[in-house]
């Protein structure tokens, strides 16, 4: 999870610098496109994850 948090805070720093600085339109992309890639991850990490956690009782 502390990955996850990472990664999105990455994301919106580039996303800010990006956006405010004139001629590093680049760093916006690049956010953006780590924020996608975040989002996949984490997704298909809770999609297969959760069924190994189960408790027997």
């Amino acid at each position: 999870m502390t990955l996850f948090l990472l990664l999105i805070l990455a994301a919106v720093i580039l996303g800010i610098i990006g956006f405010a600085v004139h001629g590093l339109f680049y760093l916006l992309v690049i956010g953006a496109v780590l924020l996608v890639a975040d989002l996949v991850y984490v997704g298909l990490r809770f999609r297969r994850g959760g069924r190994k956690h189960r408790i027997a009782r």
